[in-house]
């Protein structure tokens, strides 16, 4: 019989953990780095719950040894973090900043030393503030720009990282940032912000061109998805969750994998937006899923109500949707509801859509917020981040056997962090960290992990 605890995978998946620069780095004003959007978004009053910054965050630059350590004890066969752009090209074009490519060469060999494979993302949203500046992704330009980041990385790296990711979860970007003024840059858009949208996908197969160019292979895109679930078999709420699911799904999966954009959405597109879609769908070799939890989408809501909260923000009513809270399922701490049943509902439709289109799949995020903290003897018994992990594992274990190809999985995160707007107000990692003193605490959940691990092998 199963044990639910641990469920069992293939004997060659991929087991990783997932971080990103401006999360764990800090550093910000150290080794040549020049400032990012995400800098002068912590600037802002009132932008960062408790005004929290990514100036310290984790201190993984100075403190990466000890992370690798752990790394290596918790058994990982891969590590996916990020590359910060600002710390390669200051300004986002021109000469290479010499100080901060050696800290990736630091990083990158010890890993491998450790046995660990690199993953890195190119960008985690982390936009060269210069770059921002000239519009940032609603500037056509950053996408040649970019194209020249990755060619400077993948000309440096080739020989030692075996596998990429161009651009981490550009719908968060877009709608987050430019459309809902939630997270860095900050704009209030609407959908108004789709040609940033657009522009990371062009960047991403421009990027997929200038990797290959420098002799880097296995190259994929880390995205976010989620099941969008109607409230009700209305008409009304039926069309509105089908238009929020062209926006937050496959404009930014179909371009890539079938070379056309959702017809709802191509008025909102640059013009030309067309000619771009071979370059964008220049073929991949894997792509990766974000899954945390779906979404409920409703017809917009009467008058003097909010378009619903995401991350406690409230989104405009104007749109023509709302997003409704999701009851009778447990919630972690950051209110998200705990479905491992929608995670395998997400994988199996995308075989279903894209079929033959589709390559292999890896999870390249998934996790919860549980804040547990150290209890008088400093063991931090996080069961419900166990729970949690364990049932969404099954569910991919339930989508493979379904016939859905995903080769691994990255647990997010290795350690508590900056989390964007909410600062270090919600707990994601295996390994606590103490902000004050920057010790770092495994988890009950880091052991565990562990100890799944090693039973796969």
């Amino acid at each position: 019989m199963t044990n639910p605890r641990f469920p069992r995978l293939p004997s060659s998946f991929i087991w990783g953990v997932s971080t990103a620069a401006y999360q764990i780095e800090g550093a910000v004003n150290e080794g040549g780095r020049g400032l990012s959007s995400w800098d002068a978004f912590c600037a802002e009053p009132g932008r960062v719950i408790n005004g929290d910054t990514g100036e310290v965050a984790c201190d993984h630059y100075h403190r990466y040894p000890e992370d690798i350590a752990l790394m290596k004890d918790l058994g990982v066969d891969a590590y996916r973090f990020s590359f910060a752009w600002p710390r390669i090209q200051p300004t986002g074009s021109g000469p290479v900043n010499a100080e901060g490519l050696a800290f990736y060469d630091r990083l990158v060999d010890g890993l491998l030393e450790a046995g660990i494979t690199p993953t890195p993302t190119l960008f985690h949203w982390d936009t060269p503030l210069t770059l921002e500046q000239d519009g940032g992704w609603l500037n056509r330009d950053i996408t040649d720009k970019f194209a020249d980041y990755a060619h400077i990385m993948g000309t440096h790296f080739a020989d030692r990282i075996p596998r990429w990711i161009t651009i981490n979860e550009p719908v968060v970007l877009t709608m987050l940032g430019y459309g809902a003024g939630i997270q860095a840059p900050g704009l209030q858009l609407g959908f108004g912000a789709l040609p940033a949208a657009h522009h990371q996908l062009l960047a991403h197969g421009k990027a997929v061109g200038a990797l290959r160019a420098a002799g880097a292979n296995n190259i994929g895109i880390a995205n976010n998805h989620a099941p969008t679930w109607a409230a009700s078999e209305s008409p009304e709420d039926q069309q509105a969750a089908g238009l929020y699911d062209a926006l937050a799904n496959w404009v930014f999966a179909d371009p890539i994998l079938l070379g056309r954009y959702p017809e709802e959405l191509a008025p909102f597109l640059p013009e030309g937006a067309a000619d771009d879609l071979p370059t964008i769908s220049t073929p991949i070799d894997w792509y990766g899923i974000n899954y945390y939890n779906p979404t409920l989408v409703s017809a917009p809501v009467g008058p003097g109500e909010t378009g619903g909260l995401v991350d406690g923000h409230e989104l405009d009513a104007s749109l023509p949707f709302a997003l409704q809270e999701i009851e009778g399922y447990p919630l972690t701490d950051f209110g998200w509801p705990s479905i491992p049943a929608a995670f395998t509902e997400l994988l199996t439709s995308f075989t279903a859509r894209y079929g033959d289109a589709l390559p292999p799949i890896y999870i390249t995020e998934n996790g919860c917020a549980i804040n547990d903290g150290p209890d008088e003897t400093g063991v931090i018994a996080d069961e419900r981040r166990i729970d949690y992990t364990a049932a969404h594992l099954a569910a991919v274990a339930d989508a493979i056997e379904a016939g859905v190809d995903v080769r691994g999985y990255f647990h997010w995160s290795l350690m508590d962090n900056f989390e964007w707007a909410v600062g270090f107000s919600q707990r994601f990692g295996l390994i606590y960290t103490d902000y004050e003193t920057q010790e770092r605490i495994p988890k009950d959940s880091f052991r565990w992990y562990r100890d799944l691990i090693q039973a796969h092998r």
